[in-house]
């Protein structure tokens, strides 16, 4: 009995690479990735559109009322600050300027 260490039985058909099986493998998977993307976006939707718009709407649908009290401060608060700044800009500058 003879062995052959030396024999080689292994040729390659050929030694080019076939783009056109790995481009059908990107495209295969770029086409499910897309679905999968397409039935969550829809998923999302769908159960964004079952919550209600407003989380604090009371159960009757109604939207509470705004405290009239709390408006007048608001607006006590932006008055201030008109008058502030008006003084502000009226009043002359502590520092002299050396550019005049």
């Amino acid at each position: 009995m003879k062995i052959d260490f030396f024999k080689n039985n292994f040729k390659k058909k050929t030694s080019e690479i076939n783009p056109k099986f790995y481009w059908g493998i990107v495209f295969f998977i770029t086409l499910v990735a897309i679905i999968v993307f397409l039935f969550f976006g829809y998923y999302i939707f769908v159960n964004t559109n079952k919550e209600p718009a407003s989380g604090s709407a009371s159960a009757a649908g109604q939207v509470g009322t705004v405290n009239k009290d709390s408006i007048e401060n608001v607006l006590n608060l932006f008055s201030e600050r008109v008058q502030t700044s008006s003084q502000i800009l009226n009043s002359p500058a502590p520092v002299v300027d050396p550019s005049q």
